[in-house]
């Protein structure tokens, strides 16, 4: 069974043009964890420590009630098909974070405004891609 992966390396994925905001906010929390929260906080919890496939997956996982003994199997099955990857992410596109993949593809998430952002976004042995717009032209 091929596997699809969602994975980048050494890659910036910016806030998306018509991103609301211009400050990070941490997504509120509601009843029901929605996915911006769940992502937001396996990132900001655990910066580069795992990867995007592992990211996406773990969300799928929660929202699913996979169990820890199918999880393997549920993975393997949920990357034969493609996925979207984390440009599709509320936090970059909604909430103003930016996710920068690191040379061994693991994620970490940092605010638009902050200077970290701004280095990433300056380095030129950085690729950048930008997050994906909610609204179409």
């Amino acid at each position: 069974m091929k596997q699809h992966t969602t994975n980048y390396i050494n890659t910036l994925i910016q806030t998306a043009e018509d991103c609301p905001v211009s400050q990070a906010q941490i997504p509120p929390e509601k009843k029901e964890k929605t996915l911006a929260n769940l992502q937001y906080e396996q990132i900001s919890k655990n910066p580069y420590k795992y990867s995007s496939d592992d990211i996406i997956f773990e969300c799928y996982a929660f929202k699913n009630d996979i169990s820890e003994s199918e999880k393997q199997e549920k993975r393997n099955i949920f990357f034969s098909k493609g996925q979207a990857c984390l440009r599709s992410s509320p936090l970059a596109k909604r909430y103003g974070f930016g996710i920068h993949h690191n040379k061994e593809g693991k994620v970490a998430i940092y605010p638009v405004e902050s200077e970290e952002y701004q280095k990433l976004s300056n380095d030129p042995s950085v690729t950048k891609t930008k997050a994906m717009r909610s609204k179409r032209k």
